[in-house]
């Protein structure tokens, strides 16, 4: 469930984070003014579930387009890339 944030904050509309890699979608969440984060609040931290490797969002909620206040946390699903490597970068060609 997410947290959709401080009674007082704007309100801010929720960015489209499935199909990006999580590194992106955690700065295209920001820059929108939301945080992202697992769906389990008691789990890890997001940031030890998806390291190392390269991790894409398979799902999120709310939905894009949707309304939440300001630095409320947008929760992802994901999954490991297709094709990488935990030992070397993803491959840019």
């Amino acid at each position: 469930m997410s947290w959709v944030g401080p009674d007082t904050a704007d309100e801010v509309t929720v960015p489209d984070l499935v199909g990006l890699i999580v590194t992106d979608a955690r700065k295209v969440a920001w820059e929108a003014g939301l945080v992202i984060a697992a769906a389990d609040p008691d789990g890890p931290p997001l940031g030890a579930l998806t390291w190392p490797g390269v991790w894409r969002v398979t799902a999120q909620a709310p939905a894009p387009g949707s309304r939440m206040r300001r630095m409320g946390s947008l929760v992802i699903e994901f999954c490991k890339a297709l094709g990488t490597d935990d030992r070397e970068p993803p491959s840019l060609a």
